[in-house]
């Protein structure tokens, strides 16, 4: 007996056509649902010290803080560190112009909250010139 196996000669192949599909279901998917967030920065020119002494302009506001956070507005102390209480100080001061320059002078070993307390404030008030004062590095000048 000869006994022959039957050959179904079928070419095997793999539709890509689905796969493609999901791919580009896939990419749409994630092209919807990413979010592009922009992140807002905050543009700081800091100051740089020099040896030359810069002309003082007839009118200025200074806040001062002290090493324990406590303010004191054109050398007047006040009696909280809170914003509000800044804000009303600096708003008798200035007499509601806020195009006059404010000055922070902060002790290096400042808390940084009052730094951004002050900042703050003027902010609210619409101060936009600011300024923090530096002093000349004593040991570089020698």
């Amino acid at each position: 007996m000869n006994f022959r196996r039957q050959i179904n000669q079928e070419e095997v192949s793999i539709n890509l056509t689905p796969l493609i599909d999901v791919v580009f279901l896939l990419l749409i998917f994630f092209m919807v649902s990413t979010t592009f967030t922009k992140e807002t920065h905050l543009a700081i020119d800091l100051p740089e010290s020099s040896a030359e002494v810069l002309q003082q302009q007839p009118k200025q506001i200074e806040i001062i803080i002290s090493k324990s956070g406590d303010f004191a507005v054109d050398g007047q102390g006040l009696v909280n560190g809170q914003l509000d209480t800044l804000k009303r100080a600096l708003g008798k001061v200035s007499q509601g112009d806020s195009k006059i320059p404010l000055i922070i002078t902060a002790d290096a070993n400042t808390p940084y909250q009052a730094v951004v307390t002050a900042m703050d404030a003027a902010g609210q008030l619409g101060f936009t010139n600011l300024s923090m004062t530096t002093r000349k590095d004593t040991e570089s000048a020698q």
